[in-house]
């Protein structure tokens, strides 16, 4: 089994995403010892973002060639997503980007798009400032539903989040937080792919 594990938080050691997105793979690797894992961060060592004018024949240079092998090998994807402004990073955004190839991910047929990347798990580990998933800030989370749209769109339906929300609302806020999001990442979350 390989699992590919991204973080795309630029906070570093603060990073919330990060620390949840470290044990969600820890979990994998206490519950399948022999899975391989591959770690991609994508602020230490950020993928240019795709530009058509350069990149027109939308065939992959060496590092999107890398960065696309690794998602599509993998048959466990673990994302550290963090929320910034609503939506997800750029760092983030530029590796959906790399990844999206027509005809490779995903292709238009006579009954339109279809996905050629399933079965596939993905495992999402989001952190928010603020409270997103209900309540009037709901209607202005562009984090969770396009990431879980662009993944459906790629043929991937097996999609799990793990979230910390409300972390920036105080330090009793951001503990009851983290250990829901760690109450989260139980048993039931590591199955097998």
């Amino acid at each position: 089994m390989k699992l590919l594990h991204l973080d795309s938080s630029a906070l570093g050691q603060f990073s919330v995403s990060r620390e949840l997105s470290a044990l969600i793979v820890q979990q994998w690797k206490r519950r399948q010892p022999g899975v391989q894992v591959t770690y991609r961060d994508l602020v230490a060592n950020p993928i240019p973002h795709w530009l058509p004018v350069v990149d027109a024949s939308r065939e992959p240079n060496d590092l999107g060639q890398a960065v696309f092998d690794e998602f599509m090998a993998a048959d466990v994807i673990v994302i550290g997503a963090p929320m910034y402004n609503f939506g997800i990073s750029t760092q983030l955004k530029a590796w959906i980007d790399r990844i999206a190839i027509p005809g490779k991910v995903f292709r238009y047929g006579p009954n339109g798009p279809e996905g050629l990347a399933g079965g596939k798990k993905v495992i999402i580990a989001s952190s928010r400032g603020g409270i997103y998933s209900e309540g009037p800030a709901a209607a202005v989370d562009f984090q969770e539903p396009y990431l879980r749209t662009v993944l459906s769109f790629f043929g991937i339906t097996d999609i799990e989040v793990v979230r910390a929300e409300g972390v920036a609302m105080g330090p009793e806020q951001k503990a009851q937080a983290m250990q829901a999001a760690r109450d989260s990442v139980n048993e039931d979350l590591v199955e097998a792919a």
